[in-house]
């Protein structure tokens, strides 16, 4: 069983944080599997991304991101660490972590960090041995 079922965090304009978080995880295979626009949910818009239809990353129209949010996503690869980081870049990422080995957790820790448009440090790790 894993430990989170999903997470959520408010963003100041949904429509653009979510197309970040798509272009930016895309390279994961992690893409949007639900949107429900302001009508529906009696605030603002709600967009969840995930993979194989499940949505375990929901973002939402509200205050911007609190301060010091880090999200970090798990990768099979270094090359998807890689692709993470570049697409991220190109999509409106700020860069705060070229990918590398982060020796400082340990030996294969190889992750890269991207500031998604409202300031929330994105991460993507592969922990496996080269």
């Amino acid at each position: 069983m894993a430990i989170l079922d999903h997470v959520e965090f408010a963003v100041s304009d949904s429509a653009v944080s979510c197309k970040f978080y798509e272009a930016a995880l895309q390279p994961l295979g992690i893409g949007l599997v639900v949107s429900v626009d302001a009508s529906k949910t009696g605030k603002g818009a709600r967009h969840g991304l995930g993979v194989n239809g499940y949505p375990t990353l929901w973002i939402h129209d509200g205050a911007q991101a609190s301060q010091g949010l880090h999200v970090a996503f798990s990768a099979a690869t270094r090359a998807l660490v890689d692709a993470f980081w570049n697409a991220a870049l190109a999509s409106g990422g700020v860069d705060n972590g070229a990918p590398g080995i982060r020796t400082r957790y340990h030996d294969h820790y190889y992750a890269a960090y991207v500031l998604d448009p409202d300031g929330v440090n994105v991460e993507v790790v592969c922990q496996a041995q080269p």
